[in-house]
């Protein structure tokens, strides 16, 4: 906001200039990067248009977490790859972490 400009004068200046801003009822935001997550909490998610091209504006509250790249591996699964492959229990999970729970892959992988 600019400073002496009340809230009314400032959104129809904006809309004179193409500028349409809106505010979302947002909850929380979560960012999701390769190796983390950023949260935000308690978020003001402002979308913004401007001559065609739409951003958002988020303020709140940061905080991160790890995301765990570890698929989740089914009892089914493991006993899929040791009845093709005829390897222990602990080969086929370790295929199957390896190959990111592609079974067809870690089938491939402890059958070459």
């Amino acid at each position: 906001m600019i400073p002496g400009m009340n809230p009314r004068q400032m959104n129809q200046m904006m809309k004179k200039m193409g500028i349409r801003q809106v505010e979302i009822d947002a909850i929380e935001v979560i960012i999701r990067c390769e190796d983390k997550e950023i949260v935000i909490s308690n978020p003001q998610v402002s979308k913004v248009n401007m001559m065609g091209q739409e951003t958002y504006q988020v303020v709140g509250e940061e905080s991160e977490r790890a995301i765990d790249s570890t698929p989740d591996i089914s009892s089914d699964d493991v006993k899929t790859v040791m009845e093709q492959t005829g390897k222990s229990e602990v080969e086929a999970r370790a295929a199957i972490v390896e190959a990111k729970g592609d079974l067809a892959e870690a089938i491939m992988k402890l059958s070459e």
